[in-house]
C-alpha cells in the first residue's frame, strides 16, 4: 500500500537508487555490498551517492569475487542483517551460483524453518546496450527452477522501487533482475518515501479480447508496441507484465488466456529451457480446453548473445511479436 503522497519523475535506475536509499534510512540492518558500488556508485550508478551518505560500513566495496561476497551476504542474512548484493551483470553471477542454489535457496528447508535468508541479489540483465561478451545474458530460468528463491523483474520505475522494497523486506532470498536496456529509457511518476508492490502479482497493461501477450522486463515495451500495431489492424490484446517470474501469477495468466483463447509469450532469453516453456505448460494445465490456437513464443535464439549490431537480429522486435499475434489470431 502506498503511504507517500508526493511523487517525483524518475528513470528505472533512479527508482532503484531511491528504493535503496529509502531502506538504508529506515532499517539499520540493511547493508549493500558489491563491486564498485561505493565510491564509484556502481557500473550503472545505481548506488551513486549512497556510500557518501551512509558510510563504508553500510555500503561496502567488495573484492572481485561474486562467490565470495554472495557467500558473505548469506552469512550476514543468517546473522540478522538484510544484505543487498549487486552483481554487475547477470552474466557474472555464475561463480556465485553454487552459493545461491546450494545455500541461500535451501536454508529454510534445510533447517526446517528455523533459519531464513532475507537477502536480495540485484543484477542488471539483457541485451540491447552493445555490451561485450557475458554482459548481456538473460538466463533467469536458471533461478526460477529452484524452489526457495523468488525471482523479480520490474519493467517500470514505479514497479522497480516498490518491488525492491518488498524484496528487501521479504524473509527469503530474492533475485532482483533489472533490465539495463530500460534503465534510462523513460521516466515515470514514482511516490516519494516507502511503498511496496506485492511480489508474485502480475500487472495488466492493456485490455483486449482477441489474444493474450505475456512479457517481462525489457520485452514489455516491445510487447506493448506490437499490441498497439495489432490494434490498428483490429486485433485487441491483453498485455500482461509478469513482474515476478517465480512465483508466477497463475491466476492472472489463466484468467486472461481463458478469456482470449490465444497466447503469445515474448521472451528475450534463448528459446530452449526458458520461462516461456513453463508458461506454456501452465496454460496447458489450467486452460487447455479454452485454447483456439497453439501458444506462440517469440524468443531469442539458441546461440550466445551476439556482439554489437547483431544484437538487433537476436532480440525479439515489435515486428516479430506482431507477426506472432497475427499468426495466432488467424490460426
Amino acid at each position: 500500500m502506498t503511504t507517500a503522497v508526493n511523487t517525483k519523475t524518475l528513470t528505472l535506475v533512479q527508482a532503484v537508487n531511491d528504493a535503496l536509499r529509502t531502506m538504508l534510512k529506515e532499517r539499520d540492518d540493511v547493508i549493500l555490498l558489491g563491486e564498485d558500488i561505493g565510491k564509484n556508485g556502481g557500473v550503472f550508478r545505481a548506488t551513486e551517492g549512497l556510500q557518501a551518505e551512509f558510510g563504508e560500513d553500510r555500503v561496502i566495496d567488495t573484492p572481485l569475487s561474486e562467490a565470495g561476497f554472495t557467500g558473505a551476504a548469506i552469512g550476514m542474512a543468517l546473522s540478522g542483517f538484510r544484505p543487498v548484493a549487486e552483481i554487475q551483470f547477470l552474466g557474472f553471477i555464475y561463480p556465485a551460483y553454487e552459493q545461491i542454489m546450494t545455500h541461500a535457496a535451501r536454508m529454510r528447508a534445510r533447517t526446517m524453518g528455523h533459519f531464513t535468508v532475507p537477502m536480495v541479489i540485484r543484477a542488471p540483465y539483457g541485451a540491447g546496450v552493445r555490451a561485450p561478451e557475458i554482459h548481456s545474458d538473460s538466463t533467469e530460468a536458471l533461478f526460477t527452477h529452484m524452489p526457495g528463491m523468488k525471482v523479480v523483474c520490474p519493467a517500470s520505475p514505479y514497479d522497480a522501487k516498490g518491488l525492491l522494497i518488498a524484496a528487501i523486506e521479504d524473509p527469503d532470498p530474492v533475485l532482483f533482475l533489472e533490465p539495463m536496456r530500460s534503465y534510462r529509457a523513460f521516466r515515470e511518476e514514482v511516490p516519494e518515501g516507502k511503498y511496496t508492490v506485492e511480489i508474485g502479482k502480475a500487472k495488466k497493461l492493456r485490455e483486449g479480447d482477441d489474444v493474450t501477450v505475456i512479457a517481462w522486463g525489457a520485452m514489455v515495451p516491445v510487447a506493448l508496441k506490437a499490441a498497439e500495431s495489432a490494434a490498428k489492424k483490429g486485433i485487441h490484446a491483453d498485455v500482461i507484465d509478469l513482474r515476478t517470474l517465480y512465483p508466477l501469477d497463475k491466476d492472472m495468466i489463466a484468467a486472461s488466456v481463458q478469456k482470449t483463447g490465444r497466447t503469445v509469450i515474448v521472451q528475450e532469453a534463448h528459446a530452449t529451457g526458458g520461462l516461456a516453456s513453463d508458461i506454456v505448460a501452465l496454460i496447458n494445465d489450467t486452460s487447455f480446453l479454452y485454447q483456439k490456437a497453439p501458444v506462440a513464443r517469440v524468443t531469442g535464439f539458441d546461440v550466445p548473445v551476439p556482439f554489437f549490431a547483431y544484437e538487433d537480429d537476436y532480440l525479439p522486435t515489435p515486428a516479430r511479436v506482431l507477426h506472432a499475434i497475427e499468426k495466432t489470431v488467424n490460426f
